[in-house]
């Protein structure tokens, strides 16, 4: 029944839509005047024309006459040919017939047979209580890590040299003899995953969590989670959710567990879930962080999609002094450029110790201090900085560039 009501009202309007362009064609334009007005002034001046020569003695009454006959007959095919347009618009009516039916035609055919190709015409309705329980149940039903794995082609995995994998094949040998050793495992799980043994990685990380136990990190458990979800091409599994949520039980702000969290949401049509997450994200930054590309790259289908009318914030400049910062502001009085500079060290300081930042922006907080003469601690934030990406050797290599300039490393 719905769906005969849906046809019968889409039947309805591609009529009406064909009734209005018929009728644009059979209507003449009403600015426009017609070329049988204009003749008709012409031989009403023609007559009064002829009277006046005939009062003047110019022309003959017999002429006149002739003259008169003439015009009349000219004036009366005149006023037909008006009477003709106020009533059909003074256009060819069997074209115009013909177009209009055609065009009614292509109007209602086009649209109801474009509809059944493009559309879904034997979709059921779908009310905002019913979206939300089949994306729940969607939710709930979703593959194991194993099972959505094991349907994937084989992926192809990174060459290494015969030196690193004997390596690697002393390291396994090694922790199954041992497997209560922390580092061990720890090694391992880094350099399975390099390898693309995402299993053995996520085993040798699953120990690395629970030797710690309470001591855990959201780091570690993140780790784990990426581990999946890179095995699994994107996808975020039970199993990688478990992990995320974990380590957001440690620590609730943890952006990259945000991140997949928002991800496993999109790809379970819950976009209002994924979009809270992402917005938030993004404007937190910083800009430089892995994240933020493919939120900026995704969130706009994903506020669509969750009926949020949104507009992305700009992407904001690296924060705190530069080297040119620092340079341009020679010109000041030493007081104000100390002042000047002091105060964008501050703030950025204040930010990265309270939300953090990328690693350009600890290289360029450290390399100012050092300009400024604090080594101390200048030292103490390069210290930080290394606990901080210890697990991310590119990122600590461009703090490094910072304590460099600071004279902290050589």
């Amino acid at each position: 029944m719905k769906h005969m009501i849906f046809w019968m009202i889409a039947l309805a309007l591609a009529c009406l839509a064909a009734t209005l362009f018929a009728l644009a064609l059979f209507r003449s334009d009403a600015s426009e005047e017609h070329p049988a007005a204009y003749d008709l002034r012409v031989y009403r001046d023609q007559l009064n024309d002829v009277e006046r020569d005939l009062a003047r003695g110019v022309i003959s009454e017999a002429d006149a006459e002739r003259t008169r006959t003439e015009v009349g007959r000219r004036v009366l095919k005149a006023d037909a040919q008006l009477a003709k347009a106020a009533k059909t618009g003074d256009q060819p009516q069997t074209l115009t017939r013909a177009m209009a039916a055609f065009t009614s035609l292509a109007v209602v055919a086009g649209s109801l047979g474009l509809y059944a190709q493009l559309g879904a015409p034997s979709q059921p309705d779908q009310p905002h209580k019913a979206r939300l329980s089949a994306a729940q149940t969607l939710y709930e039903t979703r593959p194991s890590q194993a099972a959505y794995t094991a349907k994937l082609p084989p992926q192809p995995k990174p060459q290494a040299d015969a030196g690193f994998e004997e390596l690697i094949a002393k390291l396994r040998e090694a922790v199954a003899q041992n497997p209560g050793e922390l580092q061990g495992q720890q090694f391992l799980a880094t350099n399975e995953a390099r390898l693309g043994n995402f299993t053995a990685a996520q085993k040798a990380q699953s120990a690395v969590i629970a030797l710690k136990a309470d001591e855990a990190t959201a780091a570690d458990n993140t780790a784990l989670a990426q581990m999946m979800i890179t095995q699994a091409s994107g996808y975020v599994s039970p199993e990688a959710e478990a992990a995320l949520r974990a380590a957001l039980v440690i620590d609730e702000k943890h952006p990259v567990a945000r991140y997949f969290l928002g991800q496993m949401w999109a790809q379970n049509d819950r976009a209002d879930r994924a979009f809270a997450l992402w917005s938030r994200l993004l404007t937190e930054g910083p800009e430089a962080a892995p994240w933020i590309a493919p939120i900026r790259a995704n969130i706009d289908d994903i506020a669509w999609l969750a009926g949020v009318d949104y507009t992305q914030p700009k992407a904001e400049t690296l924060a705190g002094p530069s080297a040119e910062d620092i340079e341009s502001a020679a010109e000041m009085s030493a007081q104000d450029r100390d002042e000047m500079i002091r105060g964008m060290v501050s703030r950025l300081s204040d930010r990265l110790a309270t939300e953090g930042g990328s690693p350009e922006e600890w290289a360029r907080l450290i390399g100012a201090l050092g300009t400024l003469g604090e080594s101390d601690r200048a030292k103490a934030i390069w210290q930080e900085a290394q606990s901080r990406f210890a697990d991310n050797p590119a990122a600590l290599a461009t703090v490094r560039t910072g304590a460099k300039r600071a004279g902290l490393v050589q």
